[in-house]
């Protein structure tokens, strides 16, 4: 394993630290083997993770090229004698070997009103009871591809406009617009879409298609920005 190390208490600039695992199984996942060159090699190897079961998206890091997360890649993807180069995402501050500074992409999330907006009273039923706000399945399908995402940051870190200038809200973001902008019981889709067309919203985005095969939840980031797109010309949600 080649790991892209970086103490800033001690370290003027990054370097690869090389490590030789032994006795590996095929299906040991990526994560697993950075745990045993931690515990077992190097305890000062620093890395973030948590469920380790790819929901909370919390071990996104750069794995042969490629954002993915460490707890989805399996030693068997890089052959009989796998050399795996693992470094942290781009874009974001490191703190520490694959350790990023995450909030200025919890900024751009909140930026877009990541939340459900509705002020009018719920509905209520024969007897006066409130009840939900319901929706066909049509609605609900429309919506439905987005509300995949664990905020990883996959997506966003692997785009080469948010690279180029950190105040793109990146895919992430957008992503998490669209979900409530094509909610149908939402009613925040005027605000969210103001967002969108600030200059470091999403006209922002070159459709360069990087975000999409970064998702590790197979999200169709690149036809979701284009809809969000199309609802700012439309002025609303079709």
């Amino acid at each position: 394993m080649r790991i892209r190390r970086f103490n800033p208490e001690k370290d003027k600039k990054p370097y690869w630290g090389n490590y030789t695992l032994k006795d590996c199984s095929p299906t040991d996942r990526v994560l697993e083997l950075l745990h045993r060159v931690k515990w077992e090699q190097d305890g000062t190897l620093t890395l973030r993770r948590s469920c380790a079961q790819g929901i909370c998206g919390s071990d996104a890091m750069r794995i042969n090229g490629r954002n993915r997360l460490a707890c989805k890649v399996l030693l068997q993807e890089f052959g009989d004698k796998p050399v795996i180069q693992v470094e942290p995402i781009l874009g974001l501050k490191v703190i520490k070997d694959l350790v990023v500074d995450f909030e200025p992409f919890w900024e751009h999330y909140r930026s877009v009103l990541p939340y459900f907006i509705n002020d009018s009273k719920p509905p209520v039923d024969s007897e006066g009871r409130e009840r939900e706000r319901l929706q066909t399945i049509a609605e609900r399908e429309r919506y439905d591809d987005t509300t995949k995402c664990i905020l990883c940051a996959c997506c966003t870190t692997s785009c080469p406009s948010f690279w180029a200038n950190s105040e793109y809200v990146g895919p992430a973001a957008i992503v998490q617009a669209h979900r409530f902008i094509f909610d149908s019981r939402d009613q925040g889709t005027k605000q969210r879409l103001e967002v969108m067309a600030d200059p470091a919203g999403v006209w922002r985005c070159r459709t360069i298609y990087n975000c999409t095969p970064a998702c590790p939840r197979g999200i169709e980031v690149t036809r979701a920005i284009g809809e969000v797109k199309l609802a700012i010309q439309r002025g609303g949600r079709d």
